[in-house]
């Protein structure tokens, strides 16, 4: 996936008349996205488009409900004021959803930005079978297309996170451990909770990695790795600019490297997996291991867990401190791992992370300091994420809008 401008073809390959059309209204259209309020001229200059074909084409956006005009505006002390085209996000929008261990999430945005939806529920996703969660999931879907539905407002597509190994091609899960879902044919399970909608399924901290990119702590930084905190322990890479895949869209699954072959039994089955250091479950049986996950029937929000922790701090408890610190040495430890093979300049912490920042960083910095090479560690540091736990759903809705913007045929003509 190019993260970074649309895809373009090499000079001198021929194309049909409908493709350059469609690469012609994708350059105007991301144009229009990228630089803000514009004239036609400006536009027809800085895409080096003649005033005819720019006519034609964003006649074509604004039927297409992507860009309307504004104004009148005055480019400078002298001349006529002109319309400027902006974004019209006020009826084609892309929705993001995520399905956890313990919630699920979603949000919303119109194609200029424009927060149209933002929810997430507790849901015990580990306690329950796939149909039943993705009941659950497609009741969430439809109340949220309802109500966007209610704002005139036309879905682009729907991105799906769940933290596993996802075939994206078919919208499978072929693996979540923490889950326990097998060759979960996802996408097909949800289309009737959005019919005619396209639905995609991706992993949850590759989404969550492009989300940071686009409007994160990090965002515009082309080398970054981002670290989700939740029960496991996901990895998405952002390299030169580009999403880190691999071969069959499985890169980045760093919660399920062995780090201590003496350790804890993994939800994967494996033995001494990172994420059973420093994943949420294990700092929750560390830390109030009454409450851990598995015991007891009620569910909790990641955020309910951490608020009962820090109760627990400020009556005295002394098992919350020494839990953080060693979730932080451990957090260094594969830290250091990731930077000597990727060379980022930052590693983004998600989640929990995130919301325990001030604690874990220090610890997770001096483990980094100990292990790293020194040439990569100086020059990348730790960064806390302020997207929260729904940052997979925000980089979902990254996706469809950037689909858009490569594609704005994707939007149907709308009649009058």
């Amino acid at each position: 996936m190019d993260l970074t401008g649309p895809d373009r073809r090499s000079a001198g390959v021929p194309a049909d008349q409908a493709t350059i059309r469609r690469s012609n209204l994708s350059l105007v259209l991301r144009h229009v996205s990228e630089s803000g309020p514009c004239s036609r001229s400006a536009a027809a200059v800085e895409t080096g488009l003649n005033k005819t074909t720019i006519t034609s084409l964003v006649g074509e956006l604004q039927a297409r409900g992507l860009v309307k005009e504004i104004g009148p505006q005055r480019a400078g002390s002298v001349g006529r004021p002109s319309l400027a085209l902006v974004l019209d996000g006020s009826q084609v929008g892309a929705l993001g959803v995520e399905v956890n261990v313990d919630y699920i999430a979603a949000f919303a945005t119109d194609l200029a930005g424009r927060v149209l939806a933002d929810r997430r529920i507790s849901f015990d996703a580990m306690g329950n079978d796939p149909g039943r969660s993705l009941d659950k999931l497609a009741q969430v879907i439809g109340k949220t297309v309802a109500d966007l539905g209610r704002l005139g407002v036309a879905l682009a597509g729907i991105t799906v996170a769940v933290p596993g190994l996802i075939d994206t091609a078919t919208g499978t899960v072929v693996i979540a451990p923490n889950l326990g879902w097998h060759q979960v044919p996802v996408a097909d399970r949800l289309r009737s909770a959005a019919p005619d909608v396209p639905i995609t399924i991706d992993n949850d901290a590759n989404l969550a990695a492009l989300a940071e990119y686009r409007s994160g702590v990090a965002m515009g930084t082309p080398n970054l790795v981002y670290l989700t905190g939740e029960v496991g322990v996901g990895c998405g890479i952002i390299s030169g600019g580009r999403l880190l895949n691999g071969a069959d869209g499985f890169a980045g699954e760093a919660g399920h490297i062995m780090v201590d072959p003496a350790g804890e039994r993994c939800g994967c089955g494996r033995i001494g997996c990172w994420e059973t250091k420093v994943g949420l479950a294990a700092l929750v049986r560390m830390a109030t291991p009454d409450h851990a996950y598995g015991v007891g029937q009620v569910v909790r929000d990641p955020e309910e867990r951490l608020a009962e922790m820090e109760q627990r701090r400020a009556e005295g408890d002394p098992r919350v401190d020494p839990a953080i610190a060693e979730v932080g040495r451990w957090l260094g430890r594969g830290a250091a791992m990731l930077i000597n093979l990727f060379n980022p300049r930052v590693v983004v912490l998600g989640g929990y992370f995130a919301q325990l920042a001030d604690r874990i960083i220090p610890v997770a910095q001096t483990e980094l300091d100990r292990l790293g090479m020194t040439a990569a560690t100086d020059r990348c540091g730790f960064a806390a994420s302020d997207l929260g736990f729904g940052a997979a759903s925000r980089g979902g809705v990254h996706v469809i809008i950037e689909r858009v913007l490569s594609d704005p045929t994707t939007i149907p003509i709308r009649t009058p």
